[in-house]
């Protein structure tokens, strides 16, 4: 029998909590025997919601937490303050040993706070990266760092590679995936400070397959498996792809339903445009990992609903039976 994949599930936090959240949880454990989830935060809330679905009890069970740590406040001192806040816990559970773990749509800062100071970096890793899945024309690509370190090193950034190589081929499946520096051309002298010292680091480590820089127009076309930037680049990639997704489907709909025409044209290309769409939904693929801690904690949207909570829990189980730690262990930090 399978071993079973503990996940602390952060209840309070996000946009749509404990609504989606807990039904987000509910699915996860219906949709797979081998993963068990530890919901943080207010029982009595957590139970009123629990209610109203069916699944196997054996797979779900609450932990009481009485404080919220909130978006707007600071995440230093939200985490050294509230000790017995639904994030908190919901680390500590990982810390402990309890869970492998967590998902959290609450607070980002609270959340690479947290993960830092409570779970823990991996002895060797200078610095965890953010790193969310995003879609493209071939299929996915990881890109790593998009929120955690705005000012890294080149050095770090070598460590962003190696880390995002080692998921890509283990949870995603990509084998010997390709690596991109993004950067503002694709000519090795092109960029500032950062990238121009980055990519020789890059073009020499045998451990990744290196394919050079990326442009960002080049992105959404596949142009590498693997992203590696700072966070403020990659933050701005992030927000701007959904951005344009949004605001393209948005477009879409409105032209599809402007004449009569249009109309019945829409309802014959429905269920192809749909299906296609979906391959572009950032939900379909989970939360972004914050790699290289002793613990998984996995970030989602703070507007998540429950199939995007439901997919990054079930990330959890491939990140564990992959053995994704010990593989950073081995290829990224003593290779170093």
């Amino acid at each position: 029998m399978a071993e079973m994949v503990n996940v602390a599930v952060d209840a309070m936090g996000g946009d749509n909590a404990p609504v989606e959240v807990v039904k987000g949880a509910v699915d996860a454990v219906n949709a797979d025997r081998r993963v068990k989830v530890f919901l943080t935060g207010r029982e009595s809330v957590i139970k009123a919601e629990l209610q109203k679905y069916t699944y196997n009890a054996e797979q779900m069970e609450i932990v009481h937490a009485e404080e919220v740590i909130e978006t707007g406040e600071p995440p230093v001192m939200a985490i050294r303050r509230k000790k017995d806040s639904s994030i908190v816990k919901a680390m500590q559970l990982v810390k402990d040993g309890t869970c492998d773990a967590l998902v959290s749509a609450g607070s980002t800062g609270a959340v690479l706070v947290g993960g830092q100071v409570i779970v823990g970096r991996i002895k060797g890793v200078e610095r965890p990266p953010l790193a969310p899945v995003i879609p493209n024309m071939k299929g996915v690509s990881l890109l790593l760092d998009c929120g955690a370190n705005v000012d890294a090193r080149p050095s770090q950034l070598l460590q962003f590679a190696k880390m995002g190589s080692v998921y890509m081929e283990s949870v995603i499946g990509v084998k010997n995936p390709r690596v991109g520096l993004v950067n503002i051309g694709v000519e090795e002298e092109k960029g500032n400070a950062l990238t121009k010292e980055t990519y020789p680091l890059l073009q020499n480590c045998p451990e990744i397959n290196f394919i050079g820089n990326v442009e960002a127009r080049d992105i959404p076309y596949g142009a590498a498996d693997v992203l590696v930037c700072e966070a403020f680049v990659g933050n701005v990639v992030l927000k701007m792809l959904e951005g344009v997704s949004g605001a393209l489907v948005e477009r879409i709909k409105g032209g599809m339903m402007s004449t009569v025409r249009s109309k019945i044209g829409a309802l014959l290309v429905k269920p192809a445009l749909k299906k296609t769409l979906k391959g572009f939904s950032t939900e379909e693929y989970g939360g972004a990992p914050l790699l290289g801690l002793n613990g998984l904690v996995v970030k989602t949207h703070g507007s998540s609903k429950a199939n995007e909570i439901k997919n990054s829990i079930l990330q959890c189980i491939a990140f564990k039976e992959q053995k994704i730690n010990q593989k950073i262990k081995e290829k990224v930090v003593l290779d170093n």
